[in-house]
């Protein structure tokens, strides 16, 4: 019996070990993200019918003194919010539903409102993700600090790209590509996401600056977590001696200020990774869903709290960031919709609303099967 128990609910168990972590994950991720659309929302004025984590049938609920019904469902794989007046949970324009409403609910119902408040209403789910993000990483900048290294080249790998462009031990990296670096992480910064990329790098030697090409080339590597990821590397490496690490202390400020800073390097880099992926340039095994997610939660909580909580930081700028893109029925193309209302004066047709949510509605679909098939079956 006792055997059964561990297996079941020890902490190396699928239950304890992995799910437990991954719902945890998930859950603030996706509760943060609905709770700035229902913060902002109920702040324009506009009347909230449900906030549900999850989607399907409800477990259980409870209706607040303003009628808005909070409940979890049975699919945990994300959530929303309902507001009056939309036809369904992607907050979709029905103009059937819209005349059925009385007097009253016409007054707060999302699709009556200005279009700048359903604009701020939309955008506040992704911009609550960036802050969640922030407010992560600035606690961590606040209480540890951040050990940085000088940009300088200790050895140069026989073979690598950095070998045959003629980088020297002693070398000091001034740029990459275009950009100042101040620190070693700098450069890696630059180089990681570039692989097959020729990139310029000025470098200072002897006193003169000296430039040259590489071009990086992909490696397997593994995080603390044992999770495999491939970057894309010059073939330099970095030692005390020459790097000469040390510990940057922040003051509460001076944390959010740098929080904001790699929240913003993270948005990039993730710009970068998709328009890469679309043109066939990273790897498909790079991109995961649930199960994913869920093994990576799992490896992280037994590294402790702290890795838990990096990995809501990174998961939640990265939902963020999606939901931006322009389709619907993402947050994004709500927000393309209300632009080009607010630009030619007057709603988009339905007949043309209609037709993009439903091709909208096709490319998730089609994204979510492939990220699937990869969990499963492609990786």
């Amino acid at each position: 019996m006792s055997e059964l128990f561990s297996a079941l609910f020890g902490l190396d168990s699928l239950l304890v070990g992995t799910i437990v972590p991954f719902l945890f994950v998930l859950t603030v991720v996706v509760f943060v993200h609905e709770m700035g659309h229902y913060l902002v929302g109920r702040w324009c004025g506009i009347g909230v019918k449900a906030f549900s984590i999850g989607f399907g049938p409800e477990i259980f609920g409870f209706n607040d003194r303003n009628g808005t019904r909070w409940k979890l469902s049975a699919i945990p794989l994300g959530g929303y919010v309902k507001f009056v007046g939309d036809m369904n949970v992607t907050s979709t324009p029905d103009a059937e539903v819209t005349e059925r409403l009385t007097p009253a609910e016409r007054e707060v119902a999302f699709h009556t409102q200005p279009v700048w408040k359903r604009a701020a209403t939309v955008v506040a789910g992704p911009l609550f993700n960036f802050l969640l993000t922030i407010a992560v990483l600035a606690t961590f900048f606040a209480v540890y600090g951040r050990v940085v290294s000088e940009p300088t080249v200790a050895q140069v790998q026989p073979g690598s790209p950095a070998e045959i462009a003629g980088f020297q031990p002693g070398d000091r990296f001034v740029s990459v590509d275009g950009n100042p670096v101040r620190t070693f992480a700098d450069v890696q910064y630059h180089v990681s996401g570039r692989a097959g990329d020729p990139l310029d790098f000025v470098l200072l030697r002897g006193g003169k600056e000296v430039e040259l090409t590489a071009t990086p080339e992909v490696t397997e590597q593994k995080d603390a977590a044992g999770n495999t990821f491939r970057i894309g590397v010059i073939g330099v490496v970095n030692d005390k001696e020459l790097g000469q690490p040390r510990v940057i202390e922040y003051s509460a400020p001076g944390a959010v200020v740098e929080a904001v800073s790699e929240t913003g390097r993270i948005v990039v880099r993730t710009g970068q990774f998709l328009k890469r992926f679309a043109v066939g340039r990273e790897d498909k095994c790079q991109l995961g869903g649930p199960i994913k997610i869920a093994d990576m939660a799992g490896r992280a909580a037994k590294l402790g709290f702290e890795r838990l909580v990096e990995l809501i930081a990174l998961l939640s700028v990265g939902i963020g960031f999606l939901n931006l893109l322009p389709i619907p029925p993402l947050d994004g193309g709500h927000l393309a919709f209300y632009g080009i209302e607010a630009v030619i004066r007057r709603p988009v047709s339905e007949r043309m609303m209609e037709a993009v949510y439903r091709t909208g509605m096709i490319l998730v679909l089609a994204f979510m099967g492939f990220v699937f098939w990869n969990d499963l079956f492609g990786c």
